[in-house]
């Protein structure tokens, strides 16, 4: 492992955060020309990792209870506490920021919209007309944990209910299932993940361990059962992937028979997945009291808060990162292509920064 980075937030609640991470992983981001984006509600961060000259370097950006992250080109949307936040990429800006060339993206917070609690878990654009355009959809849809649906934004109301689990009888808010992930394919909702079957308040946690599903959308077939925590499904060359949490593994799932195969294990509790390629970024997360009776929790020793990377070809580990002090759960994982030394700046820019960040458009200066 490399040196350890130390990174304290300056804010009024000052948190000491330290990381280790394999010699690989910053000459893996540079190759791939990628930052990689996690967010973490515990001290409500978007962590962005990236290597613009070879050496790992992470900013923390507050938002309140940062959960899903979603991304399209131009635009971050993270998923806070009681609103969704949108950061725009202003290429014009990023051009003159100190020193110049170095950053090749700017993304400041722009707009909010109001959602109160809905345990927003992971988002993405969808295309609300079923045209199956590869084009990003125009339609923000967010996996609404606690109402156990799939939602989209509304002017007037809370939020617009997309979908939900054909056992799921009423809307609720009361987490009756823990929907918790969303694969999209084509700018449509193709599958969800949920950690039971259950249509009572807070039901799925007695069946935690064993009782998780994938369920196909729109249809609402179980394509998968028996899981363990299944988190952040996402379809990649053609095969359904998913994070078998509660094993302690990133598996595959064929839809067709429900037959699930392990890929590669991993050091933690698994939650948030992005795939790059030939490559998977997996959250990993330290095991909270809640999750005894899993068995990934057996070995609770192990497990790790940080990153992992693995390479699809063999299953092998080819790039790490480790928080050895100031975190220990990691929510989602979204990766920035094409961008390796981005800037971000979230809300609270004056914390942030030192100052205030104001902007103006290029034909009013």
């Amino acid at each position: 492992m490399a040196p350890t980075i130390r990174a304290s937030e300056p804010s009024s609640d000052t948190r000491d955060i330290r990381c280790a991470h394999s010699e690989s992983l910053p000459a893996l981001l540079r190759r791939l020309r990628l930052s990689v984006l996690l967010s973490t509600y515990q001290t409500g961060h978007l962590v962005v990792l990236s290597a613009p000259q070879g050496r790992l370097m992470l900013s923390f950006h507050q938002f309140d209870r940062a959960m899903g992250i979603a991304v399209k080109p131009g635009t971050i949307a993270i998923c806070a506490r009681k609103e969704i936040w949108f950061l725009r990429d202003a290429p014009d800006i990023a051009a003159k920021l100190q020193p110049p060339g170095q950053h090749d993206a700017c993304f400041l917070a722009r707009s909010s919209h109001f959602t109160d609690d809905l345990h927003a878990h992971e988002a993405a654009w969808i295309n609300p007309t079923g045209s199956g355009s590869r084009e990003v959809g125009s339609e923000f849809w967010i996996v609404n944990t606690r109402f156990s649906c799939l939602c989209s934004l509304h002017p007037y109301y809370s939020f617009a209910p997309r979908w939900r689990p054909s056992f799921i009888s009423a809307l609720r808010p009361e987490d009756r299932c823990h929907l918790n992930g969303l694969a999209v394919v084509n700018g449509q909702p193709l599958y969800v993940s949920a950690l039971a079957e259950t249509d009572t308040p807070a039901g799925w946690r007695v069946v935690k361990h064993n009782g998780g599903c994938l369920i196909e959308v729109p249809g609402g077939q179980v394509v998968a059962r028996g899981l363990s925590l299944p988190h952040s499904p996402r379809v990649a060359g053609g095969k359904l992937l998913f994070l078998n949490s509660g094993t302690g593994e990133l598996a595959m799932a064929d839809p067709a028979n429900g037959k699930i195969t392990a890929l590669a294990p991993v050091p933690g509790i698994a939650r948030g997945l992005a795939i790059h390629g030939d490559y998977a970024f997996i959250g990993l997360s330290q095991a909270r009291p809640t999750l005894e009776g899993v068995p990934v929790v057996a070995d609770r020793e192990r497990l790790q808060c940080g990153l992992c990377v693995v390479d699809l070809r063999t299953g092998g580990l080819a790039a790490d990162l480790k928080f050895t002090a100031g975190l220990e759960e990691i929510f989602d994982v979204q990766i920035l292509s094409g961008m390796v030394a981005p800037f971000v700046s979230g809300p609270a820019a004056e914390r942030e920064t030192g100052q205030p960040l104001w902007t103006i458009p290029p034909a009013a200066r």
